[in-house]
């Protein structure tokens, strides 16, 4: 397994992270437990900054949150300077909650409820991210209701299809998001936002997919951007304070992933927007939103090994005490891993196994066929690159509780979410009068 951040195999042959032995993360915490590399969070944060600084371009670098949402990561987010994105009123509630700045946050999302505009609207958010037309007219009409006028930018869909999973690529025009470019749709809402009396009009905001490894579909979309600007401001006489990039940006899952430096995005994209928009009196501000990028590598998920199953000449499955209701995407997407086993750092890898989880369902596998030592009931699994997207979509499918995380840093372990509780499970579940009352069948 690739060891990324301050990960290494220790004195003991065990796997540390962040100063601390894994091993005695699980007798202090439990398994399965998600262990966040903080170091490693904050230099991928300090990479934007410095690379956009570098640039001289006026920017802000927002943290998707969707990734991995908790109050610890809002806060370390706040900490470093970054902007916060959300998605949903769970994200932006969790976000208040940690004390994080509200102008400082920009809410997207496909089909956003009256409720959750009116909850952003009231809290003072620094940015909407619309989507379609019905948002527009809500937006409005809930502004004016306020007495008050919100930032907006348009989502649009410039026409680029990225290198990647057909389910995480959104730019092309074929997508449930956004205003569509060559239909003529996002024009139509740049008239409407711009003559809508409580929405100011900032820019425009693109995204073209996820876990990207070039640089050649964000140019293109920059090209497409600024071309589109160019009608605007030709047509209308309205100028793009703001253009959002936003997110994608690939990171190393296994040995076949070849992500570029953040600088290196960064740069491709900078100059593409100094290139394209070289006939602006002045350069829009540019605003990306890497999630994936600063939460990824640096989380390690660990497990305990239980029961396994050996199929002469088929395959070997060894089973772990989480899987799909912790990490969903292998199911989803056929996401890959790299693991090992954390107890047993320095032993030779023997054998090719399948890891499966300990749901009752045949599509409950984390990795298909990776080589590890012997394994043995009772071994310390990791499996690397799961701080995005895992704690972010786990479940209670079959009623497994969800795990802890706790941030490692400089030999010391915070816990940041508690384990769920059994009675977590039952907390908001509901008898009504009527079935309680029915006699039991005998």
């Amino acid at each position: 397994m690739y060891l990324h951040g301050t990960s290494k195999i220790n004195a003991k042959g065990h796997l540390e992270i962040g100063g601390c032995d894994s091993v005695e993360l699980k007798q202090t915490y439990g398994t399965p437990l998600y262990v966040v590399d903080e170091a490693l969070v904050r230099q991928r944060c300090r990479e934007y900054m410095n690379a956009f600084r570098a640039s001289g371009l006026a920017f802000q670098v927002a943290y998707a949150s969707k990734a991995f949402c908790v109050m610890a990561m809002c806060r370390l987010a706040e900490e470093e300077g970054l902007s916060l994105d959300v998605v949903s009123e769970g994200e932006l509630f969790t976000a208040l909650q940690a004390g994080f700045p509200a102008q400082r946050i920009h809410f997207h999302g496909n089909n956003k409820t009256p409720d959750e505009l009116e909850m952003a609207i009231s809290a003072g958010i620094g940015c909407f991210v619309a989507d379609n037309f019905t948002e527009l007219h809500m937006l409005q009409a809930l502004a004016a209701e306020k007495g008050v006028t919100v930032n907006v930018l348009l989502r649009v869909t410039p026409g680029v299809e990225a290198h990647t999973h057909e389910y995480i690529s959104t730019g092309q025009t074929d997508s449930k998001f956004g205003f569509d470019i060559g239909n003529g749709s996002a024009m139509d809402a740049v008239e409407l936002a711009n003559r809508s009396l409580n929405l100011q009009l900032l820019g425009v905001h693109s995204h073209i997919g996820s876990q990207i490894f070039e640089v050649e579909g964000f140019q293109m979309a920059v090209e497409r951007v600024a071309a589109f600007a160019m009608q605007v401001k030709e047509k209308l006489g309205v100028t793009f304070k703001v253009v959002n990039l936003g997110g994608g940006f690939g990171i190393r899952y296994t040995e076949g992933d070849t992500p570029l430096k953040v600088s290196d995005y960064v740069g491709a994209i900078t100059d593409a927007v100094k290139r394209e928009f070289a006939g602006y009196a002045q350069l829009p501000e540019i605003w990306v939103e890497p999630g994936r990028s600063i939460v990824g590598d640096a989380g390690t998920t660990l497990y305990t090994v239980g029961t396994s199953k050996d199929i002469p000449g088929i395959r070997k499955y060894v089973a772990v005490d989480g899987g799909m209701t912790d990490n969903p995407r292998p199911a989803l997407y056929g996401s890959k891993y790299e693991a090992m086993l954390a107890n047993r750092g320095n032993d030779a890898n023997e054998e090719t196994v399948s890891i499966a989880g300990k749901c009752c369902e045949s599509g409950d596998m984390l990795i298909w066929d990776v080589d590890l030592p012997k394994v043995n009931s009772g071994d310390l699994l990791a499996v690397a690159c799961t701080g995005a997207y895992n704690y972010a979509m786990a479940s209670n499918y079959n009623r497994i509780r969800r795990p802890a995380v706790v941030f490692v840093q400089d030999g010391r372990s915070d816990l940041v979410v508690k384990r769920e509780s059994l009675q977590d499970l039952v907390a908001c579940d509901v008898i009504p009068e009527r079935i309680a009352k029915q006699p039991s069948l005998k």
